[in-house]
């Protein structure tokens, strides 16, 4: 069962367009496998080049800053000696200091920090000569990992000002002595972040090697923080294997971000761009293109190829299709046309149907006129039978007249209502619209009303009554069904007495069907006291055993209380299957499943 429910859902794969389409999708899969596989060549190598141009924008806008830092480092590495010789003079020290400052307009502090924390040796003129630098967070960093280091510092020495600070440590042979440190505003980093012309929106952010934030774009109102990427801590950027990558920003939005060097090892520069400024958005739309373009190509191949084989034949079958259904369900008036503007091997199709539709409509119609006319005969021989039936129940009924004995009028009698029993069967033939069936309750009811009609003299105490359901049957049955019924009736009415309780006499009619191929025929009479006591002859009774053989049935006759019954179960013969019209494997649209029937 599950497999003929999957065989029915996969009954479209047998259709001419279904077939061609897959025929189609593995003639051209070479063709679009390999233009796959250069459209995601192009699109990597695109997603490549457009890494590179970021990678470089990024390290071009955080130029200046690189510069500004390198030039830092020089000048701690250039100090360091002149601190050297300049440590035992206290006041040379700090002029030292504060000339280089004067010197320099990109500096705003200089000064050397001793391992102790307390430095004489700094640019702060306006300060104290000692200053404590033990509480200092740059202090506790390089006392933590001593080497160079560039960090910020917030309120650096009580000014609320910030600054980056360029720490190099100072030794003397293999003496850490403490370090040099130079700084250098914000405002003057993030003053040469380079941002091109059509970047807008785009944000550079330098951090150490500690992951802290050294200097940040900002735009009016934002934080320095808004454009690092969610949730990423900056020194775990140092050790991915890719410097471009997409992310959310903290403030939700989807960037681009780059990663690149600016003092190798010290100082590293964070990207963060527009998707739209990036290109990214445009090279996710070619690697979509890129699987997408071979599928559309596909797809319009295959429509091109379905419109194509859809015009030149599959319309011409479906317009064929159409005529041959036509044909079969009775469309015969005339023959179908020629399809002469399909391909020459479905017009030769079209025109051999054309031909084979023109010689059954001639041979049908010969047929029918055939048929109708032994019809009108076979008619008029059934009228004729029951015309000279009538003619001798009549000389019959004029015999008995001229008969005194009343034995020879009741033999007369009985042979008249069998006569006229068999008159009525022919003249229901042929009244039937089909020749081959009878209406056995109509026929019944006719012969027991023409019975009553003949044999119940006005006012006799007797009842009839029927009970008849629709029966069909054919001729060679409806005849001894019929002259059963004539003498099982006739007994009936012959010994049908009044009942004990003084009811009126009754016989009852009873034919029924269990709706397929069983019937029952079924004739009660009442018992009891009769007018006229009248003596059988048992012509009667062998009669409706010879009609119940011809029926193949068994009559049951029986008392049942103050009743008699007579009952005759039989089988109602059905028309053969080679006279049933064949239209078990009449399929009327290609889309009918295997077994469906019209």
């Amino acid at each position: 069962m599950l497999l003929q429910r999957l065989t029915e859902r996969l009954s479209f794969t047998k259709r001419l367009g279904f077939r061609l389409g897959t025929l189609l999708s593995v003639a051209i899969l070479p063709v679009g496998l390999m233009s796959l596989v250069q459209n995601l060549n192009l699109s990597q190598e695109a997603d490549r080049s457009a890494e590179i141009a970021l990678l470089g924008r990024t390290a071009s806008a955080a130029a200046g800053e690189r510069a500004l830092l390198q030039s830092a480092l020089g000048s701690a590495d250039a100090l360091g000696p002149a601190v050297l010789d300049a440590l035992d003079q206290k006041r040379g020290c700090a002029d030292l200091m504060q000339n280089f400052i004067e010197r320099s307009a990109t500096y705003i502090y200089v000064g050397f920090v001793p391992m102790n924390g307390l430095s004489t040796c700094h640019s702060r003129s306006g300060m104290a000569e000692v200053m404590d630098m033990r509480k200092s967070p740059a202090y506790e960093k390089f006392i933590a990992e001593p080497g160079t280091l560039v960090t910020s510092v917030d309120d650096a020495f009580g000014s609320e000002r910030s600054m980056v600070l360029v720490m190099q440590p100072l030794y003397r042979d293999r003496d850490l002595l403490g370090y040099v440190s130079v700084g250098l505003t914000h405002e003057l980093l993030r003053s040469t972040h380079s941002i091109g012309f059509g970047t807008e929106g785009a944000r550079i952010a330098t951090f150490n090697h500690r992951g802290e934030i050294l200097t940040a774009d900002r735009g009016e109102g934002d934080n320095a923080t808004d454009i690092l990427p969610q949730g990423v801590k900056l020194v775990s950027l140092l050790s991915r294997t890719e410097t471009t990558f997409r992310d959310y920003s903290n403030t939700g939005e989807s960037r681009v971000f780059t990663v690149v060097p600016v003092v190798p090892g010290l100082v590293y520069a964070l990207g963060s761009w527009s998707p739209k400024i990036a290109g990214i958005g445009f090279l996710q739309l070619s690697r979509f293109g890129a699987v997408v373009l071979p599928i559309i190509l596909w797809l319009i191949s295959l429509a091109v190829a379905y419109f194509a084989v859809f015009r030149l034949v599959l319309r011409h079958i479906s317009e064929l299709r159409g005529q041959m259904r036509r044909f079969a369900i009775g469309s015969r008036h005339q023959a179908p046309r020629v399809l002469t503007e399909a391909p020459t091997e479905i017009a030769d199709v079209s025109q051999t149907f054309h031909n084979m539709a023109r010689i059954l409509i001639r041979d049908e119609e010969a047929m029918e006129q055939a048929v109708a006319e032994k019809t009108v005969l076979l008619k008029e021989l059934h009228h004729r039978v029951k015309n000279n039936l009538q003619l001798i129940g009549s000389i019959i009924n004029m015999q008995s007249r001229m008969i005194a004995d009343n034995d020879a009028k009741r033999v007369l009698r009985s042979v008249q209502d069998r006569v006229a029993a068999l008159a009525t069967i022919y003249r229901n033939l042929y009244q039937a619209e089909h020749l081959d069936a009878v209406e056995a309750d109509r026929l019944l009811g006719d012969i027991i009303n023409q019975m009553v009609n003949v044999s119940l003299e006005p006012g006799s105490n007797l009842r009839v009554e029927t009970e008849l359901e629709p029966v069909t049957l054919l001729p060679d049955q409806a005849v001894p069904l019929s002259l059963l019924a004539t003498e099982a009736f006739t007994n009936a009415l012959k010994y049908a007495g009044k009942p004990d309780d003084d009811s009126q006499a009754w016989v009852r009619v009873g034919l029924t069907s269990d709706g397929g191929s069983n019937g029952v025929l079924e004739i009660v009479n009442s018992i009891g006291q009769r007018e006229n006591e009248a003596e059988g002859t048992g012509l009667g009774s062998q009669l409706i055993e010879a009609f119940a053989t011809q029926l193949q049935g068994e009559p049951v006759f029986g008392e049942d209380g103050d009743t008699f019954v007579m009952r005759l179960p039989f089988r109602i013969e059905l028309p053969k299957p080679d006279q049933l019209p064949d239209n078990t494997n009449i399929v009327l649209t290609s889309a009918a499943r295997e077994g469906a029937k019209h």
